[in-house]
């Protein structure tokens, strides 16, 4: 006889039901993403599960990525409404609204998870990069975007052939140790009650992977 059906993944827990400590919350998050990798998500963005949602929100965790149009962090973790807070930036650069974000939801909200989510060809990586090599700073505000990135690519070495996929990776860790040292994360983080982890997008595969510093 041939083996009985696979039973359907059955729906997963929104909101802070997923568990209220960060182990739980980066498990649940990982989980999702096995989910959307395999192509059998169990999420949909509907009107009834944005009415399901309406009440008081009690997300697990925030996420924040960059604004690439290839990575929706919803998606990619197989996430429902009311489940997690999302900020994006280009290459996910932090300034004051986005910290202010980041300590309202952990201060106010409880949330025990904060993943700082990089991906393959970051653009704005690729324009910190170019502006090292080349000697010169792009104008308006993306100037900014490419300071903010540029110790990143110093540290792995301008003139290495791989310095943009190196890049991408030390500008995710180099984000994740200033938001555990943030004044009003570092003590929550300390505690225990608060997880601060990097992670890179695999655009190929839809894959998430930790890293570790």
């Amino acid at each position: 006889m041939g083996s009985p059906p696979a039973t359907p993944p059955g729906p997963a827990p929104a909101g802070r039901a997923a568990g209220g400590t960060p182990r739980a919350a980066l498990a649940e998050l990982l989980a999702g993403n096995r989910r959307f990798v395999s192509g059998q998500p169990i999420h949909g963005h509907d009107v009834t599960a944005a009415a399901a949602a309406s009440g008081d929100q009690q997300p697990y965790a925030v996420l924040l990525g960059c604004i690439d149009s290839r990575v929706p962090l919803e998606a990619i973790f197989d996430q429902t409404f009311g489940s997690i807070c999302v900020i994006r930036t280009g290459g996910h650069v932090l300034d004051r609204a986005v910290l202010g974000s980041i300590e309202y939801v952990v201060g106010e909200l409880g949330v025990p998870l904060v993943v700082v989510l990089g991906h393959e060809r970051c653009g704005a990586v690729a324009s910190a990069v170019d502006a090292l090599r080349g000697g010169r700073s792009p104008g308006g505000a993306l100037a900014h975007l490419v300071e903010q990135i540029a110790p990143a690519v110093t540290e792995v070495g301008v003139d290495d052939p791989r310095a943009h996929p190196l890049a991408v990776r030390r500008h995710v860790l180099r984000t994740v140790a200033a938001l555990r040292a943030d004044d009003l994360l570092a003590g929550p983080v300390a505690a225990g009650r608060l997880a601060v982890v990097g992670a890179l997008y695999d655009l190929a595969t839809g894959e998430v992977a930790l890293l570790e510093a």
